[in-house]
């Protein structure tokens, strides 16, 4: 079953059970994919990596807002955007700790033969790669500059 098809009957129930700060986070990813079909160079359906890139951009956004809100001490649209945060969190697929991505980036660069900070780059495709959709690109970059150092 496509996202949007499993989003298209979560509004339903969500509106059933009257539950607005769930619907409006449905909205949000709905409005995405939408506008996701409908970009230049895009099939009409989405398949389940694009989809997964919707959604990761969606919650990257939701993080960064809630950061500024929370550093201009504005609660209450703080909780707006975790609210949400959590919403779309819940169709993403299960991200990773950090120790299972030091274990998996370890063996990249045991693979790679990477031994400094100039093979970064060979290390971060192969781990972006790998890793896509369980981890956040930020956290793998961390990760990679900490062990190659």
């Amino acid at each position: 079953m496509s996202l949007e098809i499993k989003i298209n009957q979560e509004i339903k129930s969500a509106m059933i059970a009257k539950d607005s700060v769930r619907l409006r986070g449905l909205r949000a990813i709905k409005s995405s994919i939408l506008l996701a079909k409908t970009e230049k160079g895009h099939s009409e359906e989405l398949n389940e990596e694009t989809e997964i890139k919707v959604l990761q951009k969606l919650a990257k956004q939701r993080k960064e807002s809630a950061e500024i809100y929370k550093t201009q001490n504005r609660d209450d649209l703080y909780q707006i955007e975790i609210e949400e945060l959590n919403v779309i969190e819940e169709f993403l697929p299960k991200q990773l700790d950090r120790s299972e991505i030091e274990k998996i980036i370890q063996e990249i660069i045991s693979q790679s033969g990477a031994t400094s900070v100039k093979d970064m780059g060979k290390v971060m495709g192969a781990a972006n790669q790998q890793l896509a959709g369980k981890a956040d690109g930020k956290t793998i970059s961390e990760v990679v500059k900490s062990l190659l150092q």
